[in-house]
């Protein structure tokens, strides 16, 4: 009999769970976002994961539960999900069992997407520094087969929304060859996602958005 390491077991269960979403048809399958502590607002912008995550389905063939559920950093529920995101303005925090625990989920397979809403950039790079000490971000560039997993973006990210109107950037974290973080900056795809009577963005923005996204999912998913 083989025995395997918790983390070993963990990790080919989001692996399972990853491929399943594409090729099972089980609805079961979610997404999650991250609530954190720390002040900021990790609720905001409520209708862009279920809005991506219908373009997905329609677009994608994916088989992904219409609603997302919240999940806490250091919760043992975080490895129920292939696929998380983490947004909002300002502040936020992590405790060592937090950031611990989030390790290990990346480690294991999960994948984590950042959406910086506007004001969160110092606050995530600090947090992420004690998720993984020995990484740093870098800038993906735009042959990155996240940029073309689905819909070509031969210039990177889509500008969305003006923020400093500075260009927008994607950054990622690689862990041992693997891109396990993709953090979207001065860009806010996930204005883009939300009901279009929100934000008031075209159709051709709004589009843009949602492929964008639809393209971190299919890779995050291996697809």
């Amino acid at each position: 009999m083989i025995h395997q390491s918790p983390l070993k077991v963990v990790c080919l269960v989001v692996i399972f769970i990853i491929s399943s979403s594409f090729t099972g048809g089980n609805s079961s399958v979610k997404l999650a976002r991250l609530k954190y502590s720390g002040g900021g607002d990790w609720y905001v912008s409520p209708t862009s994961l279920p809005n991506l995550i219908q373009f997905c389905n329609q677009n994608l063939g994916t088989h992904i539960a219409e609603e997302e559920d919240p999940v806490e950093v250091g919760s043992p529920e975080l490895f129920n999900y292939p696929w998380v995101h983490i947004t909002g303005h300002g502040n936020m925090f992590f405790t060592d069992t937090e950031s611990k625990n989030l390790r290990n989920y990346l480690i294991a397979g999960g994948f984590l997407n950042i959406n910086d809403s506007y004001g969160m950039d110092k606050f995530i790079r600090r947090e992420m520094k004690k998720v993984f000490p020995e990484l740093d971000f870098i800038e993906l560039p735009y042959t990155h087969a996240l940029y073309h997993s689905a819909y070509d973006f031969s210039t990177g990210l889509p500008k969305i929304h003006e923020h400093d109107n500075k260009p927008a950037q994607g950054f990622g974290l690689i862990y041992e060859g693997r891109l396990i973080c993709f953090y979207n900056y001065e860009c806010d795809l996930g204005d883009g996602w939300e009901n279009p009577e929100i934000h008031k963005d075209s159709p051709e923005k709004r589009t843009k958005a949602l492929q964008m996204g639809a393209n971190i999912i299919k890779y995050a998913f291996g697809n």
